[in-house]
């Protein structure tokens, strides 16, 4: 049995660094040590997890089956400690709190910059760690404690989630300015399948809803382009590889300047809603219900005019 207490952080950095380069030398570079230094360091690790962890190949250094295990466990290990670092620093220069944010494209690109703003406005000395990940991943992370807060679709099973209206937007077919369908003001999603789409990356919640309404009308989507962001879409739409379908909020006014069109899907499920989720709302730390309620606000005051 190996004792875990024998690995250390040092030796563990400088073995990613000879697994990135292949070569002790270069390796020993980067380090700023000397080779016979860095060599003791391979050759304690190696005692220590009792194999080999590299192969002498002719043009330098391969990992041995070992030596790609430790690869993944030590990049965990040294973000982990990295994130340890980073946050008992923020405690040290005055930062009271920290929240785990995971939303999905849509929310990040349309709301959450303007209403974090005002949040860390009003409470300076929280930190908030946002990830952007697919709406069904961070249900998940809810569930199993890895987020404290999270912003998903209207589309994604959410049991075990305590859940409050966030935001709705509506979808819109972007398209060229020459496109058979430009001169639209609205139209409903089947006149649409006949085109070819530039959509998101499968796992998405807004793909998914365009394949199960196309599913429902019996027809295909024709997929030509799959990008990761909105952005992307954009772009391949005004180079004319596509139509696509967008939040009418993460279509940029210079697009529509440059003379793309936006029509308004008239579909019911182009009406979406975004649900701001919590595992409980009873467990949460102060800084997460003070963030919690704030965005909860910031939908009520949207709602009451003026």
């Amino acid at each position: 049995m190996i004792n875990p207490t024998h690995f250390d952080l040092q030796s563990l950095r400088i073995f990613l660094l000879v697994a990135q380069t292949g070569s002790l030398t270069k390796a020993a570079d980067k380090a700023c040590m000397t080779l016979s230094a860095l060599s003791k360091r391979i050759g304690e690790l190696e005692r220590t997890v009792d194999c080999a962890l590299f192969v002498r190949m002719p043009r330098g250094l391969e990992l041995t089956p070992a030596g790609q295990e430790l690869v993944h466990h030590a990049r965990g290990v040294l973000d982990t400690v990295n994130r340890l670092a980073n946050d008992m620093s923020d405690f040290a220069i005055g930062v009271r709190g920290h929240v785990r944010l995971w939303a999905n494209t849509s929310a990040i690109i349309e709301f959450l910059p303007g209403d974090l703003a005002s949040f860390l406005k009003a409470q300076p000395l929280v930190r908030i760690s946002l990830e952007e990940k697919l709406s069904e991943e961070i249900v998940t992370a809810l569930v199993d404690g890895e987020a404290d807060l999270g912003i998903f679709a209207d589309n994604v099973a959410s049991h075990g989630v305590e859940k409050f209206l966030y935001q709705r937007d509506n979808l819109v077919v972007l398209v060229p300015p020459q496109h058979p369908l430009a001169s639209l003001t609205e139209v409903p999603f089947a006149d649409t399948l006949g085109y070819d789409f530039v959509g998101l990356s499968h796992g998405t919640s807004l793909l998914q809803r365009m394949t199960d309404a196309s599913a429902t009308l019996d027809k295909a989507l024709r997929l030509r382009i799959q990008v990761r962001s909105f952005d992307a879409i954009c772009r391949m739409i005004e180079a004319g590889l596509g139509i696509g379908v967008l939040p009418d909020r993460a279509v940029r006014p210079e697009l529509l300047g440059a003379g793309l069109r936006a029509i308004r899907l008239v579909d019911a499920w182009a009406s979406r809603t975004l649900w701001l989720g919590v595992k409980s709302g009873s467990a949460l730390l102060p800084e997460a219900i003070k963030l919690l309620a704030h965005l909860r606000d910031v939908r009520e005051a949207e709602r009451v005019p003026g």
